[in-house]
């Protein structure tokens, strides 16, 4: 019964995680008004709770692992209590600084869901698993829309308060329903990192996630103010026009997990970067309140699917560091909501217009698509290779000219020479003496005639041994016809060939 219930609760965990997170940019509108902040602090202000959640996200997730989520989310709840009730009696820019900078503990707890759920579930159920509690982050969305209007009612210090009512329920609920027998993984957080910070994969899923997920929450807290000061929309329009971004981000999101769960992940994701490019460069040129809205859906759109896909590539690859590499391509992601504020605010105070800005967006997210098609293909090449290496035939591939230039560990357990021994050697070493010329004459004729010979052979191991193949040679062509390299697979017959002379 608990295991069953814990993909609803961590999930809502996410929700509160993230409501929480984002209490200052939903109420800033209203919280300027008793609290004087200069114009150029307003993305700092909004930017820094985005700083902390992205930090804690790398000992978070690795700590779910350790202690499980149960004990993780209780904690972070717990100590969620303190900065919100300092922010709702703030009277300075700096009280709503201190207090913003440790609201980030709610935007960290994203990793632990993501490191503890697939647990739960099979492999091939990770995508949709982990974009079902992704789509917590819908919590954003109702601050965002519900905060102002509880707050044009009751004020924004109340509203506030009215959050630690929540936690403390949600504290209440993990202590009840938490797992408290979920499967504990003890390795060294250093060893972990060891383990995975050289693999070019974390990397460019760190890049991939700080802009799918940078972007979401950049446009998350930034377009509130954005719309009323550019487009002079009313600050409750504002807030509903931003919760209909988040909210299409969000719902998207167990999608993009569904759909990486069907189809090719890096195929997914070339399309999510060819609509973040486009719809860019729709907003560099500040077009239309109605345009605008098009490209802000469009990047809402791919902002969640491409989330969703993400975090099934994440447990495909780095299974067992699941929880450390969760925590550093969530961290990294967060960052990406972090910069671009504070980077469209500078822009806008230099030049007065943010189309730099997007454009920057958009290079960006082309560079992104570049890369997934490059990955896909280095994938393709790394599957041809563990084939190469894994096949218990022995291959050996030789250049136009006869030159052998790459042999499998097959081939050196059946010959007993080394790749060393051979490179660069003719495939005569092997040869055991028993074909007279016109045999190979007759083999390299129907291999140029029809592009391949097979038949059985007799050659050499490196000690002496004679022993009989099964040989298959192919040539490999390129464009025009011509052949480029030859490639042979064989096997021992040697035992096969001594029964049929019994017989």
């Amino acid at each position: 019964m608990i295991k069953k219930v814990q993909l609803p609760l961590q999930t809502l965990n996410l929700v509160v995680g993230f409501m929480v997170w984002v209490i200052i940019s939903a109420l800033l509108p209203f919280i300027i008004e008793d609290i004087s902040i200069p114009a150029d602090k307003l993305a700092i202000l909004t930017a820094i709770p985005v700083v902390l959640g992205s930090v804690l996200r790398i000992p978070l997730g690795y700590y779910a692992n350790v202690f499980g989520a149960r004990l993780v989310f209780l904690i972070s709840f717990i100590l969620l209590l303190f900065p919100v009730y300092y922010i709702s009696e703030a009277s300075s820019f700096t009280d709503l600084v201190i207090g913003g900078l440790f609201l980030g503990i709610g935007g960290a707890v994203f990793s632990v869901g993501v490191t503890s759920l697939p647990k739960y579930y099979a492999k091939e159920k990770h995508g949709l698993v982990n974009g079902i509690y992704g789509a917590g982050n819908i919590g954003t969305a109702i601050t965002t829309f519900a905060a102002p209007v509880i707050a044009t009612q009751i004020g924004w210090s109340m509203t506030v308060k009215l959050y630690l009512i929540l936690l403390l329920f949600f504290a209440a609920l993990n202590i009840f329903f938490g797992d408290r027998k979920e499967v504990k993984v003890k390795t060294p957080l250093m060893e972990q990192i060891k383990g995975v910070y050289k693999n070019e994969k974390l990397w460019f899923f760190s890049l991939f996630y700080f802009i799918t997920f940078g972007s979401f929450v950049a446009f998350t807290v930034y377009l509130p103010n954005f719309l009323v000061d550019y487009f002079q929309l009313d600050k409750v329009d504002a807030g509903m026009r931003t919760a209909g971004f988040i909210a299409v981000a969000t719902f998207l999101r167990p999608v993009g997990g569904w759909l990486a769960d069907k189809f090719q992940p890096l195929f997914l994701l070339m399309g999510v970067f060819v609509i973040y490019t486009v719809a860019a460069i729709v907003l560099a040129f500040s077009p239309s309140i109605g345009l605008y809205t098009v490209g802000c859906m469009a990047i809402a759109v791919s902002a969640g699917i491409g989330n969703g896909v993400i975090f099934k590539l994440v447990p495909f690859y780095f299974n067992k560091q699941a929880g450390t590499v969760n925590g550093i391509v969530s961290m990294v992601g967060g960052l990406g909501g972090f910069f671009p504020p504070l980077l469209l605010a500078s822009i806008y105070s230099i030049t007065g217009q943010y189309s730099i800005g997007f454009m920057l967006l958009s290079q960006v997210a082309l560079a992104s698509l570049v890369l997934v098609v490059w990955l896909y293909y280095m994938d393709r090449l790394s599957l041809s290779a563990e084939v190469f290496k894994s096949t218990g035939q022995g291959i050996l591939v030789t250049d136009s000219h006869g030159k052998i230039k790459a042999v499998n560990p097959a081939f050196t357990q059946l010959t007993e020479y080394k790749e060393a021994d051979v490179l660069n050697q003719n495939p005569n070493i092997l040869s055991s003496g028993r074909h007279n010329e016109e045999f190979y004459q007759k083999m390299w004729a129907q291999i140029k005639e029809q592009g391949e010979w097979q038949g059985e052979i007799w050659n050499r191991r490196k000690s002496g041994e004679e022993y009989l193949q099964w040989l298959n040679i192919s040539a490999v062509k390129d464009d025009t016809g011509e052949d480029v390299r030859y490639v042979g697979t064989f096997t021992d017959i040697t035992e096969e060939h001594k029964k049929r002379k019994h017989e």
